[in-house]
């Protein structure tokens, strides 16, 4: 598929017609809500190019020895190379392979629990997008006993029927906010950390769950080697069940941190299934108006979590929403990707793109207010993937699935091939 960025003057009917695609199709593709366009918005066209594959040279490769490894002609990479002499690659030179041999991932969605007629639809359009489901619907006591806060079975129902493993994510909430006291009390006492352990495990048996997403936010520092015994010791005990585990990112280790300390990522990527560094919210709700998720900050994350575990079981995290803020006092207002796409259209936004974030924005007026809207779209989310191939990880988290991000979704069921295990 293409992507066009819209020039001031095109319409829709034009755009389609270039791209020998009827409107709807893309009204459908980009989630748009109306024909109105914007300078600036990134839409998703179909074509029959071959998905393009992201490669780093070796040492010892070949133009033409990577053309048969994808299954592609020594022409389609020259093409998409010009730049590059077949007679002269460098050692860490990054290029571009079109490819029949997709990028194959592992996937993970997040949802709250609510109505099963509002969830089903959402799951069954992107179900062979996801590998797993994680119900975010668990927390637990001072003494380390998990507990639901939401009926789930329906949703864990509804998983299994459509072949997406779900998982039991569990957070350290109390009253609705992740609670450093509430971690560092269970995970510094023995007693209580292995009743934490052993409850997981029961309510991860008992309700059909495939395995565990572990969410512990601001877990004390000083905790940093308890939370690893913790995991040890859930992994030893689900068995063949899977252990997923989420971390704050970070470009280098800062154990005395209170955000990022207790994070060890060698150790963690040792015991875990996988593991999700949290590459989102660089930009966060109540700071000053940044990208979401800058491709430069990204890519530092997944290099320094690289050098500390294995990439076939890491995994990044991808935003499916936008931040609007309020310029005088960042008050902070969350939309999903395609309203935070279709507001710059109602309110005649020009969508912005920085190069070095490599994400989109917009300004607007509101009430007399300036504010600034930064999220994801089409390129952004390119961006993101090829440094899944590039750097050979495990694949993608997203967060949550019950923000709309047409988008995303097709650039998934077009050029990647999504695990089912």
């Amino acid at each position: 598929m293409a992507v066009h960025v819209v020039k001031p003057g095109e319409n829709l009917w034009g755009i389609a017609n270039k791209y020998r695609v009827n409107m709807q199709t893309l009204i459908n593709l980009n989630g748009l809500t109306t024909t109105s366009l914007v300078p600036g918005l990134a839409l998703y066209a179909p074509d029959n190019l071959l998905p393009i594959r992201t490669y780093r040279i070796k040492k010892g490769d070949q133009l033409n020895l990577l053309s048969q490894k994808f299954n592609t002609e020594l022409s389609y990479i020259l093409s998409m190379n010009p730049n590059v002499h077949p007679q002269q690659l460098s050692i860490g030179q990054i290029i571009n392979i079109p490819s029949p041999i997709k990028l194959e991932i592992t996937t993970l969605g997040f949802i709250f629990p609510s109505s099963i007629s509002s969830i089903t639809p959402i799951l069954t359009s992107i179900s062979k997008q996801l590998t797993y489901l994680a119900i975010v619907a668990y927390s637990f006591r001072e003494q380390g006993n998990a507990y639901n806060l939401t009926d789930d079975t329906a949703i864990i129902e509804t998983c299994h029927q459509l072949n997406i493993r779900p998982l039991l994510m569990i957070r350290n909430l109390m009253n609705e906010q992740f609670s450093a006291d509430l971690v560092g009390g269970v995970l510094g006492n023995n007693a209580y950390r292995q009743n934490l352990v052993t409850s997981i495990v029961n309510l991860t048996r008992e309700r059909g769950f495939s395995g565990v997403s572990i969410d512990f936010e601001f877990i004390p520092p000083e905790h940093r080697n308890d939370f690893i015994t913790f995991l040890s010791a859930l992994k030893n005990s689900l068995g063949n069940l899977l252990l997923h585990v989420n971390v704050h990112a970070k470009a280098a280790d800062l154990p005395t941190n209170r955000i990022v300390g207790a994070y060890n990522y060698a150790a963690i990527g040792e015991i875990a299934d996988y593991m999700t560094v949290m590459t989102i919210d660089y930009g966060y709700p109540g700071g000053p108006p940044d990208p979401v998720a800058p491709i430069w900050w990204v890519e530092q994350v997944i290099s320094y979590a690289v050098s500390q575990m294995n990439p076939a079981k890491l995994q990044i995290a991808m935003a499916l929403y936008g931040y609007d803020k309020a310029v005088t006092n960042n008050q902070t207002r969350a939309l999903s990707v395609q309203s935070s796409q279709n507001q710059a259209i109602t309110t005649g936004s020009t969508i912005q793109f920085d190069q070095t974030a490599y994400s989109p924005w917009y300004r607007y007026f509101q009430n007399a207010q300036e504010r600034i809207v930064w999220f994801e779209d089409i390129r952004s989310y390119i961006a993101k993937y090829r440094l899944i191939d590039l750097y050979g990880i495990a694949g993608a988290t997203y967060w949550q699935i019950s923000l709309s991000a047409p988008q995303n979704w097709a650039f998934v069921q077009r050029n990647i091939n999504v695990s089912k295990i």
